[in-house]
Order: C-alpha cells, then sequence, then structure tokens
C-alpha cells in the first residue's frame, strides 16, 4: 500500500511539473505579443535557453545550496532503491523537476523587462549567477529551513514567514531582480523624446499576448495547487483561492483599465502572483479581494514605472511580479489570520518583514549581478543591432523568413 501511495505522489508530482513547465511558453508568448516583430525570435528563444541553462545549474549547484541535496551518487540510490537521502519511486527527483520550473521563472520574468536591447550571452551568464546561486540561496532560507531563519522570525513576529507558492520566494525575487536590470540597461531608443515624454510603443500581436495569459492562468493551478508536493497534502481551497484572485484581478483591471487588453490580461496574472503567498490559508472572498487589489496595483505601478519613473520595464514585470509579489506576501498575513476568516497561523509582522526582505535581497543582488556583466562584457546591444531587431542581429532570422526573400 505504501509503494501505490508513493507512486501517485510521484504521479501528482511529475503532473505539476509538467504543468509549470508549460507555464514557460506562457512566458514566452507573453512577450511575443508585446514586443516589437523584429524581436519576436529572439523572445522565443530567450525563454527555451534560459529554461536549459537553468535546469543544468539548478542540478549542479542550486538544489544541493537550497536543500543541500546533491545528485552525485549512483542511479539506483537516486532512484531510492537503496534507502538514504533520496525518496522511493524517484519522488526526489521529480520534486527536483517541479523545483526546476520555479527556479527556471526567475530569468523568464525577468526577459520581459529586459526585452529588445539585452545581449544574449550576458543573459545567459546572468542566468547561471541567478538560478545557481542568488536564488537558491534565498528559497533555503525560505522553504529549506537554512541558518534558522525561519526560527528567528518565529521567535521575533510570532510566526515563521509563510509563502505557500511563491509569491516572494519566486516571483517578488524575479521582479525586484528585473527592475535592477532594467534600471542598468537604460531605455530603449526611441521610447522617450528628448524632454521625457513617452512615446506609445504597441504590442506586435494581441492574440499572442492573449495566449501566453492564458497558458500561464492554466498551468498556474499546477504551480499553485501543487505545491503540496504529496496528494496527502492537497487542498482544494488553493485551487478555489487561486481562482477567485485571479477572476478579482481580472475585474479590476477591466474596470480600471477601460476595457485595455493587455491590463486585463495581466491582470489575470497580477491576481495569481499575490495569492501564491496565502493560497493554502486564505478565505476566498478575501482572495477575491486580494486578486482585485493585484490588479489595481498593476494598472498603476505600470503607468507610473513608464510615465513617471521613466523606468522601460517592457512587459511591466516589476509592477506585475515584484510588486504584485509584494502585496501578496504581505497580504498573507492579513487576509490569512483567523480574525477575516483565514487559516491562521502567519503574523503580519513576519509577512511584511519577510516580504521585504526578500525585495531587498532580490534588488541588491540583480544589481550587484547585471552592474558586473556590465562593467565587463557589456549588456546593451549595440544602436544599430537594436533598431535593426533583435531576430536580425543575434539570430540571424526573422519570425516570419519567407517575406524576407525577395524575388
Amino acid at each position: 500500500m505504501e509503494s501505490h501511495v508513493t507512486g501517485a505522489d510521484v504521479f501528482f508530482v511529475l503532473l505539476g511539473a509538467i504543468l509549470v513547465f508549460a507555464m514557460h511558453s506562457g512566458f514566452a508568448f507573453l512577450e511575443v505579443g508585446t514586443v516589437r516583430h523584429k524581436n519576436q525570435v529572439n523572445a522565443l528563444v530567450k525563454i527555451l535557453v534560459d529554461f536549459a541553462i537553468s535546469t543544468v545549474v539548478y542540478f549542479f549547484f542550486g538544489f544541493a545550496i537550497a536543500y543541500g541535496t546533491s545528485f552525485f551518487v549512483s542511479a539506483s540510490e537516486l532512484s531510492g532503491g537503496t534507502g538514504g537521502l533520496f525518496e522511493a519511486k524517484g519522488l526526489t527527483l521529480v520534486k527536483f523537476f517541479f523545483l526546476t520550473t520555479f527556479a527556471a521563472a526567475i530569468p523568464a520574468i525577468i526577459s520581459g523587462g529586459i526585452a529588445e536591447r539585452m545581449k544574449f550571452a550576458p543573459q545567459c551568464f546572468a542566468t547561471v549567477a541567478l538560478v545557481g546561486l542568488l536564488y537558491p540561496f534565498f528559497e533555503g532560507l525560505m522553504w529549506g529551513g537554512n541558518y534558522g531563519l525561519q526560527d528567528w522570525f518565529a521567535a521575533t513576529f510570532g510566526a515563521p514567514f509563510h509563502d505557500f507558492a511563491g509569491s516572494i520566494v519566486v516571483h517578488a525575487v524575479g521582479g525586484w531582480i528585473a527592475l535592477a536590470a532594467v534600471m542598468l540597461l537604460g531605455t530603449r531608443i526611441g521610447r522617450y523624446t528628448k524632454d521625457g515624454r513617452p512615446i506609445g510603443i504597441p504590442p506586435s500581436s494581441v492574440p499572442w499576448l492573449a495566449l501566453g495569459s492564458w497558458l500561464l492562468c492554466v498551468g498556474w493551478f499546477g504551480f499553485n495547487v501543487m505545491t503540496a508536493q504529496s496528494l496527502e497534502n492537497i487542498s482544494g481551497l488553493v485551487a478555489l483561492n487561486s481562482l477567485m484572485a485571479m477572476v478579482g484581478g481580472i475585474l479590476s483591471t477591466l474596470v480600471i483599465g477601460r476595457n485595455d487588453p493587455g491590463f486585463i490580461h495581466n491582470g489575470a496574472l497580477a491576481g495569481l502572483v499575490a495569492v501564491c503567498a496565502g493560497s493554502d490559508i486564505m478565505h476566498p472572498i478575501g482572495s477575491l479581494f486580494v486578486g482585485g487589489v493585484a490588479g489595481a496595483i498593476f494598472i498603476y505601478a505600470f503607468n507610473l514605472c513608464q510615465n513617471k519613473l521613466k523606468i522601460d520595464d517592457v512587459l511591466g514585470v516589476w509592477p506585475l511580479h515584484g510588486l504584485c509579489g509584494l502585496w501578496g506576501g504581505i497580504a498573507a498575513g492579513i487576509f490569512g489570520t483567523k480574525a477575516l476568516g483565514g487559516m491562521g497561523g502567519v503574523t503580519f509582522a513576519a509577512q511584511l518583514a519577510g516580504s521585504l526582505m526578500g525585495a531587498v535581497y532580490a534588488f541588491v543582488g540583480g544589481y550587484i549581478v547585471y552592474a558586473i556583466l556590465k562593467a565587463t562584457v557589456g549588456i546593451r546591444l549595440s544602436s544599430d543591432d537594436e533598431r535593426m531587431g533583435a531576430d536580425l542581429a543575434i539570430h540571424k532570422i526573422s519570425a516570419n523568413p519567407d517575406t524576407d526573400i525577395t524575388r
């Protein structure tokens, strides 16, 4: 019977890993639809290559840093047939696959912010540093119990920092690293006039953008629900909270964004980003509110970022992941309490402190990584290559090669 239970858990976590892996196609198509036509191929290639690099460095370094588990043992031990650190039937291995898809979300998030003017090789180098060291160190602090940080939170603030599915550990970290990278890159050519007035650059394809949002939304139920890591721990509350936060984000951006399709499709993602942290402890009505606020945060912060602060974050990943993730981490300490219908076990102080810690850690760490790359190998395309577009400048092919043939 125990063998069957373990086998079911292996299949359960594997399905979650596949769903989150599929989300990376959502990242790709969201970027494809948002950037100009001359940068669509680059968007697709970046997400796929970043996933491959992330898998390799997380396998050799990241997973060991976060959880103290190394894969430098025999295949029989890896499969769990000989006891030791590895669970039976390869359960540890599918958990690694699942967590790899989380780790690879960091460069996928950043990709949207730095689009249309980032060199390809330096971004690959950044992925190595971010997924091989920066992200797993913080992951280990919050999810791996490393260095006693969670014990300190509990002793100081009355509860550990709670981030069930990564509003802070994944989304806020990715979003605040992206802010650092975007600031160091500078704005795209032609994005602002000489006197600082923004010049609109419309998306290349609303249908591709919408497809990206849909793919992310569908996969997100694997991202959140299957974070339980076993059938025994699965909770339908996580699924319902995710759903309610998603629709809350859609409805608030529908109203505030005045029917703008870009805002609406990103509003769904804003709600899902925000609900990750407390999706296992909040009441569905609280999740609806959290998602609605996240949608509003995204619109107002996106406009502030682009029009007032002159931060050329192409897909708005800092507002979407950085700020909505920060809100989600804090909101878990509000709507997760029993006083507001939640499950309890959290405190506002712990959530505020942990959320701010994640944002500061990610911004400072990301700034260091991209500043080093900028000072050594350079991170920005030449002006000629940027005008030509990353597709032809880097990959030597456009999104529609047949149209480039002259007869």
